[in-house]
């Protein structure tokens, strides 16, 4: 099969055998697969939890057609429909565990749209639903709200009965086009009073909740604009994996600051995250309420060119590779 690998120089295409899948995993004939910005960092021959390095398949998300399943797997069978996060997407053909994986929303959910939304969907939920706790009413600020992830965030807090949601970008025309996606308000976060505008949207309060995917360099003012007692959750780190942290400003204000990530979860949690996943998002998503815009398509063999795209972030959305049936 063609796979898109990590060599010891960058990025190459390079032909290597089917997997096959052990006992819990699912073979899945590769339809389509979406980038994350998590793959830049396995291009760039970093890891990713404990995956990385020369030689590893890359891709984290895709969806198409199981072809095997392993001897405990009883989800699934071939012939299946199904979108899947793990290792390996950028190829011909993928292996998962089974508890990685989703059955398509609908039945006429196309393979571009369906690759696209399992890392979406598993990671908003666990962060504003589970480890965020939100609750209907109150108000949220999605900082770096222009990726895929981020304008899932800002429709998933709209879900769950946010009064107010903001949401940010540095580029005005990715701005505009945040009240599709469910922002009441777009700021932009280059602006250096972008938290006073929090806080005057609030009433002087700042927001319950602020879902952050800048990290760095904004954290001091991300938890100016939060409100005592309130909650940040870190998913992204795109402006900085470190900054200079005011510890008496997060005392003062009393704010639980919360890390989400899945590179250190079992597949068992995995499974338990699906299921929760699936009971509070498959209404919404075969009601068409919860999406996110493909901004780019591009076959397979041209992953490299993706790859930069996403890097130049030149994009609104999600870059997709494509197979042919």
């Amino acid at each position: 099969m063609k796979a898109a690998i990590r060599s010891e120089t960058g990025l190459v295409m390079a032909d290597l055998e089917i997997p096959r899948p052990k006992a819990t995993e699912v073979l899945v004939k590769v339809r389509a697969s979406s980038l994350n910005r998590a793959d830049l960092a396995l291009v760039d021959g970093k890891s990713h939890g404990s995956a990385g390095g020369p030689g590893t398949v890359l891709g984290l998300e895709w969806s198409g057609d199981v072809v095997e399943v392993g001897e405990e797997v009883t989800a699934y069978k071939a012939g299946d429909k199904i979108m899947c996060s793990g290792l390996g997407g950028f190829a011909e053909y993928a292996v998962t565990d089974w508890r990685r994986a989703f059955p398509f929303p609908t039945a006429d959910m196309d393979y571009e749209t369906a690759a696209c939304l399992s890392v979406a969907l598993r990671t908003t939920h666990t962060a504003i639903r589970h480890t965020a706790q939100l609750e209907a009413g109150q108000t949220v600020m999605v900082l770096g709200a222009s990726s895929g992830v981020g304008l899932m965030s800002l429709q998933v807090a709209r879900h769950f009965g946010a009064s107010l949601v903001i949401g940010s970008s540095t580029k005005a025309d990715r701005r505009d086009r945040l009240a599709e996606f469910g922002a009441d308000v777009a700021l932009d976060s280059n602006d250096p009073d972008w938290a006073k505008k929090v806080l005057e949207l609030t009433d002087g309060r700042g927001v319950d909740l602020l879902v952050d995917f800048l990290a760095g360099p904004l954290i001091n003012d991300s938890m100016r604009a939060v409100a005592i007692g309130g909650r940040i959750v870190n998913i992204g780190r795109m402006a900085g994996e470190s900054g200079t942290f005011d510890f008496d400003l997060h005392s003062m204000r009393r704010i639980q600051y919360l890390g989400m990530t899945f590179r250190t979860r079992t597949v068992e949690d995995f499974g338990v995250i699906a299921e929760r996943v699936r009971k509070d998002f498959w209404p919404a998503l075969a009601r068409g309420e919860l999406r996110l815009p493909i901004d780019v398509r591009l076959p397979l063999d041209r992953v490299a060119e993706a790859c930069e795209m996403m890097r130049k972030n030149t994009h609104f959305g999600k870059i997709v590779l494509t197979q042919n049936a």
